[in-house]
């Protein structure tokens, strides 16, 4: 199989070159037409050598997709393109491993959380460039404790990646794709710079990013439909309560919280339009949906007494439990009784 010549932007470094490191490879790199992408997440889940911290590695003709997995479970995704890193949906990354079955690749490898938060930032900051001086190693260290440096270096030596995170311009720990057991950081270091056995220059690529100590959480697509029907059955229930008064007031609610509340666009499409895609953790989305409720249903009470509780109730009873787990009732300033 032909790999893809896609590349890291402004760089020589193929995108098909490049290895994360990982403290334990689960399924070595392999045609997408030999594994059942579904199994492996489903093993991810339920096994208990399956629920690890790690990652998927999808080697597309057209980009590099990486789902995070914390305790097996799939929190967030992004995609490496020759346009740049970005965060992206679990669903969408999913569509695009799927599409590319016949000409893609998989690897699956275990990681420390830490690792994975800094992968994850290097693609949600995104990751400035910082080109290193080939002929000088020695001085990288120096020049980012002069600087007093705080935050996280990539480094990318022939796909390889490492990742340092620096203190006030002190190191104090990383990450290594291909490091030798026998060989210590500062050596290994070395080594990257060194030029390739026939003396062609080595393929190096430097990025800094911030320091990252979580690995935020999407919010699955099952919830975020689950959340859009609810949008417009608490529009439905409350036209019944109020005729003739809340389309227009339900869009113009909307329309003054999507400033603060961008999900809110995606919630409101109509339930016959395919829905958007869209990156935000469970937090977020619920209080984006409940501070829209709290504004619709506070105007209906200047014209209908009372009517918020009833509608609230009503719309929600059937999805109430997975609400009170996610706080949605605690945004509002009713009190529903079951």
């Amino acid at each position: 199989m032909r790999q893809s010549t896609v590349r890291f932007a402004a760089t020589a470094i193929r995108l098909a070159d490049v290895t994360f490191p990982s403290d334990r490879v689960q399924i070595h790199r392999t045609r997408l037409a030999y594994i059942h992408l579904d199994n492996l997440l489903h093993f991810s889940k339920i096994d208990r050598d399956g629920r690890v911290d790690g990652y998927v590695a999808a080697y597309l003709p057209d980009e590099l997709a990486v789902l995070f997995l914390r305790s097996g479970e799939v929190v967030t995704a992004a995609r490496i393109t020759q346009e740049g890193r970005a965060v992206a949906s679990i669903g969408a990354v999913l569509r695009d491993i799927r599409e590319e079955v016949e000409r893609g690749e998989l690897a699956f490898c275990d990681a420390p959380l830490e690792q994975l938060a800094w992968m994850y930032q290097s693609c949600a900051s995104p990751a400035s460039l910082r080109f290193a001086d080939l002929s000088k190693p020695e001085e990288l260290f120096p020049v980012l404790q002069q600087e007093r440096y705080t935050g996280v270096l990539e480094l990318i030596a022939e796909g390889r990646l490492s990742y340092l995170r620096f203190d006030n311009g002190r190191f104090a720990n990383g990450y290594y794709a291909g490091k030798p057991a026998n060989l210590t950081v500062a050596q290994y270091l070395e080594s990257l710079f060194r030029p390739a056995s026939g003396g062609e220059p080595v393929r190096l690529m430097g990025s800094v990013f911030p320091i990252a100590t979580d690995l935020p959480e999407q919010a699955s697509s099952a919830m975020l439909q689950s959340y859009r029907e609810l949008f417009w059955r608490l529009v439905d229930f409350a036209e019944r309560e109020a005729p003739g008064q809340v389309a227009q007031r339900a869009m113009k609610a909307r329309d003054a919280l999507i400033g603060a509340h961008p999900a809110l666009e995606a919630l409101s499409q109509p339930l016959d339009r395919e829905a958007q895609e869209l990156v935000t953790t469970p937090t977020d989305v619920t209080r984006a949906l409940a501070n829209w409720c709290r504004q619709l249903l506070q105007e209906l009470e200047i014209v209908a007494p009372g009517v918020a509780p009833i509608v609230v109730k009503e719309a929600t009873r059937e999805q109430r439990f997975v609400l009170q787990k996610s706080g949605f009732y605690q945004q509002l300033p009713w009190t529903v009784s079951w």
